[in-house]
């Protein structure tokens, strides 16, 4: 069980790099000048986060940008932050794996694909998707998508969502495309789907007003008849997802697919 442990002012020399727990981006070196000079003049205000494999065997799983700044005021200033303090955890490894995966994606400028590794990673350790959902505070049905549709996404799709050259909602909709083609046909309808893109084409046109009040009303009263009570289980995400599309200005098409899928039903979609 993830827990932690302690809080502790210890020796930064004791806090060792594990080979398997990494920041899963690569430095930013404007980022640890930032936090050189912040620390320097503010003393580090966030404890690092080291796993305690055995008693007193370190590993940092967290604060990779600031260690690094802080190995640079040592240079220049020996005898600097000889001493620093640190969150101390435990755990199985599988947990401080998720644990330093968490901490790497929840950041101001996290993206959708800075998921995709942990979750990839925790589903194939057999945890349940429940599970997964409440580690990193998002939907099961967000945690399905992502292990729906990422093992079959080729790199070169993976990078334009990564750099927002594509949105969440036309990813899934090329994924899905190869996951229906007929066997031995993918690649050609995965090629095809991605040209566009490659091309630079615009994204998908959305309708100015894809839900209003009186047609969620109508669409919620034609579901009660069929079914009088269901359940939804939504988050923050979702729930503004929905705000922005009833309001119909600043939506886009991640906005209008996480309400699709939270409330099937609740959206006309268009027919031919």
């Amino acid at each position: 069980m993830l827990t932690t442990k302690r809080y502790e002012y210890t020796e930064i020399e004791k806090i060792q790099l594990h080979p398997d727990i990494t920041n899963h981006r690569a430095l930013n070196l404007q980022k640890v000048s930032h936090y050189e000079e912040d620390i320097l003049k503010n003393g580090l205000l966030e404890p690092l986060v080291v796993w305690e494999k055995k008693p007193h065997e370190f590993y940092l799983i967290g604060g990779f940008h600031r260690i690094a700044a802080i190995n640079e005021i040592r240079k220049k200033n020996p005898g600097f932050f000889d001493r620093v303090d640190v969150r101390v955890v435990s755990g199985e490894f599988d947990e401080i794996k998720a644990l330093n995966l968490k901490l790497n994606a929840d950041r101001v400028d996290t993206k959708i694909t800075d998921f995709f590794d942990i979750v990839i990673y925790l589903n194939n350790a057999n945890w349940s998707k429940e599970r997964i959902a409440g580690f990193i505070d998002r939907s099961v049905s967000w945690i399905e998508e992502i292990i729906r549709y990422v093992p079959v996404m080729d790199h070169r799709l993976r990078k334009r969502l990564e750099e927002g050259k594509v949105s969440w909602a036309r990813a899934k909709l090329i994924c899905r495309a190869v996951l229906e083609a007929p066997a031995g046909q993918e690649k050609e309808v995965f090629e095809k789907q991605l040209k566009p893109l490659l091309e630079g084409g615009a994204k998908t046109q959305l309708a100015k007003k894809p839900l209003t009040f009186r047609s969620a009303k109508k669409n919620i009263a034609q579901k009660m008849k069929v079914q009088k009570v269901q359940k939804y289980k939504i988050d923050n995400e979702t729930l503004l997802s929905l705000v922005l599309v009833l309001e119909g200005k600043k939506f886009n098409e991640d906005h209008l697919e996480n309400v699709k899928t939270a409330f099937p039903g609740l959206i006309d979609e268009p027919t031919d």
